[in-house]
């Protein structure tokens, strides 16, 4: 498997790739990436979460048992759960969203595709995804798996990151790019 220097040159790669790696070896890697998506979204979703993992006056063994109260209550499988516990016990945790990022693309990437983050002004339909999914699977040639997000600040239009490119076709750009063009 190729992987970018980048990913697992950081700490957070290189967790990611031990828990990858213990995830091959245990032929559970589709279960970890649920597990993980399900605590990104958890983390997203509360704040005292999100504030847990980042609070250094927090011991050892306090963030143990609340990661290991978290992931009882998501339901996650044995490996997730001790990764956790290692995380919390190396005081690794603020470091966790970076780690679940990192492993979805050493997931990706041995798997052969690419995943692209979509923001959009308005919620995407069905119809709407599965051509743009298209859209960029031909541009990519590989499979794409495609992240949508919305931020009305955009206005409209979409802004596409797929690694290090963005394709950036917010009607907020293209207006602050008509103001630059009219100051001169």
């Amino acid at each position: 498997m190729e992987l970018s220097g980048g990913i697992t040159a950081s700490l957070a790669g290189r967790y990611a790739s031990a828990l990858f790696d213990l995830a091959v070896e245990q032929n559970q890697v589709t279960a970890v990436e649920g597990d993980l998506e399900r605590l990104s979204d958890a983390i997203a979703a509360s704040a005292d979460l999100a504030a847990l993992l980042k609070d250094p006056e927090v011991s050892r063994k306090a963030a143990g048992s609340a990661v290991a109260a978290v992931g009882a209550h998501l339901g996650l499988a044995d490996l997730t759960a001790k990764f956790l516990g290692t995380l919390a016990e190396n005081r690794r945790l603020a470091a966790l969203p970076d780690m679940i990022r990192a492993f979805h693309a050493i997931a990706a990437a041995q798997r052969g595709e690419v995943t692209a983050q979509v923001t959009s002004a308005h919620a995407l339909t069905d119809t709407q995804l599965a051509a743009l999914t298209a859209k960029l699977t031909a541009r990519e040639g590989r499979d794409v798996k495609v992240r949508t997000s919305v931020d009305p600040s955009i206005l409209g239009g979409l802004v596409v990151k797929i690694g290090s490119q963005q394709i950036d076709g917010s009607i907020r750009t293209r207006l602050n790019s008509l103001a630059q063009a009219m100051k001169g």
